[in-house]
């Protein structure tokens, strides 16, 4: 049985989410360098000291939007994953899906154009690397498994899948009109993830 939360804990919680709520809408409607702490604080009615109180600063607020844009997109994938019995029509489904996520405004502004910005580069490609490639070397392990690839040195393929995917994503992100270019995108990746086959 979980423990009964305090009155305390439950408005800490609320006032967090909260902060991480009008911070995505912030940093997608005004960008990472043009939002402030008071900005954020005076949207989500709390003073500047409630931000500090659950954020070390402005850089500690984004990854915490970062981290939950990521975890959504993940579950999102993994859901559309468990719908499929075949498990190679179910990793195109999760490809297809992420390359929709990458459409949408909100994760496309905070995980593809404003993240390397805020955090930088090594520390972005390290929470890509958690969230996404983890998933995608269990998808490629299950593929070798199941005699779609190649046995031979798995890792590098997973690592190839993960640049191929994030440059989709990143190519999606800055063109002028994503949606237009989405089914070319996925039509270069589907190629790219057909080659990995053994026997095509």
């Amino acid at each position: 049985m979980a423990p009964v939360k305090s009155r305390r804990d439950m408005y800490a919680e609320a006032t967090r989410a909260a902060l991480i709520e009008e911070a995505t809408k912030q940093f997608v409607e005004r960008g990472y360098a043009n939002t402030s702490l008071d900005d954020v604080a005076k949207a989500a009615n709390v003073t500047r000291g409630a931000v500090y109180h659950h954020f070390a600063g402005k850089q500690a607020l984004f990854i915490a939007v970062f981290n939950e844009q990521e975890q959504q997109v993940i579950k999102r994938v993994e859901a559309v994953m468990q719908r499929h019995d075949d498990l190679w029509e179910a990793s195109l489904a999760g490809v297809e899906e992420f390359l929709d996520a990458c459409l949408e405004p909100v994760y496309s502004a905070i995980v593809w154009r404003e993240a390397i910005g805020a955090i930088g580069y090594a520390t972005w490609m390290a929470y890509a690397e958690k969230y996404s490639l983890g998933l995608i070397r269990r998808g490629v392990d299950a593929l070798v498994a199941a005699g779609y690839f190649d046995s031979n040195n798995p890792e590098i393929t997973a690592r190839l899948v993960f640049h191929m995917l994030g440059g989709a994503g990143m190519t999606l992100a800055n063109a002028d009109d994503p949606a237009a270019l989405r089914p070319a995108v996925g039509a270069t990746v589907r190629r790219m993830v057909f080659g990995l086959r053994v026997g095509e």
